[in-house]
């Protein structure tokens, strides 16, 4: 079968190659893959510049939904035809403090899917049964796919940061994580605020269709203004920072609130600068956030079946696997929105 390898580290190194068609071992399921959506670390990926373990040669590609094919020895929770999708987490010790705790995407021998082993950039992939979720009849295969995003989305948002009703949050970078985290934000109550750039400007017209509160271009409107008018000098309860932008962090830790909440959504991919005294002289709770955990899973595919979260507004372009570098140049132009790559028969 076709798929898109990234065959040796190193800046680049990725082409579609002809592997043989997968087998599921004891206690995993096979999965047709129906769509697969390209992430900002797949980006990582092919630059190499990613700090989660990468074990090439290796199939790439982790956000995605299918039907059930095939079953290993000992599964009988899925069978032929089931439509899933899975978590990314493919493998972790589950002996240390996080994996008894319920947060394996902590593991220090978590291995990711896509990352270490062979993922969904391809017509078929192989995941453990337990990392499995069933997609209802009533999320589409585009859909589905981005319900890993949304997945780490949920984490960030519902499990490490308190957002309550009448909350003004900062949605921080208006991509297809930005806008999942606004929609996530506006179900718990908040009031968003979305900001971008004027490369941003078609994203910035979506967040207004998903129904921010707000949005400003901040190459052509003061952002500390705006808020100070909207927040009458207090600043934002909360920021979702979710562009991975040194300058966009920085200038959130302006806006922020005295004794507010700052969650590190985006990867910088780097190291970066930012004045960091700021979260001591305003008291900040900040927090990253990595992955997700079987919660966070949970309640982003409730979100979606109760049409709180809407995805598939998100895909821009649907494309076949063998056009990845297209797809991959404009994700990086920011050319559209959310792309997804479509399996091709062999």
């Amino acid at each position: 079968m076709k798929a898109l390898v990234k065959y040796a580290k190193g800046n680049g190194n990725m082409e579609i190659r002809d592997v043989p068609e997968p087998k599921p071992g004891p206690g995993q399921v096979k999965i047709e893959v129906k769509a697969a959506g390209i992430c900002g670390s797949d980006l990582h990926i092919y630059h190499d510049d990613i700090a989660i373990p990468l074990n090439p040669p290796v199939v790439t590609g982790h956000e995605f939904c299918g039907v059930v094919v095939e079953v290993g020895k000992g599964v009988t929770a899925w069978k032929s035809g089931d439509r899933v999708t899975s978590e990314t987490a493919f493998s972790f010790c589950g002996k240390c403090h996080y994996c008894i705790t319920g947060y394996y995407n902590l593991c220090n021998e978590r291995r990711t899917l896509g990352y270490w082993y062979n993922g969904a950039f391809a017509k078929y992939t192989v995941v453990p049964q337990e990392r499995v979720h069933v997609l209802s009849d009533s999320i589409d295969f585009i859909s589905g796919a981005l319900l890993e995003p949304l997945a780490c989305v949920t984490h960030a948002v519902l499990e490490l940061t308190t957002i309550t009703v009448g909350d003004v949050v900062l949605v921080v970078g208006p991509g297809a994580i930005g806008l999942a985290t606004l929609q996530v934000a506006k179900a718990q109550g908040a009031t968003v605020v979305v900001s971008g750039t004027s490369i941003d400007k078609e994203r910035l017209e979506m967040a207004k269709k998903l129904d921010a509160d707000y949005t400003i271009n901040v190459q052509e409107e003061d952002l500390q203004k705006f808020i100070w008018e909207l927040t009458k000098g207090k600043g934002v309860d909360v920021v979702l920072e979710c562009s991975g932008v040194a300058r966009a962090a920085d200038d959130a830790l302006k806006v922020i609130k005295k004794q507010g909440q700052f969650t590190q959504i985006g990867l910088f991919g780097k190291p970066i600068t930012i004045d960091f005294e700021r979260i001591c002289f305003k008291e900040l709770k900040v927090t990253g956030s990595l992955g997700s955990r079987w919660t966070s899973w949970e309640k982003a595919i409730q979100l979606v079946e109760q049409g709180k979260v809407r995805t598939k507004p998100l895909v821009s372009h649907e494309m076949p696997i063998t056009e990845w570098e297209k797809a991959f140049r404009m994700f990086e132009n920011k050319e559209g929105l959310k792309l997804v790559l479509i399996p091709v028969e062999n």
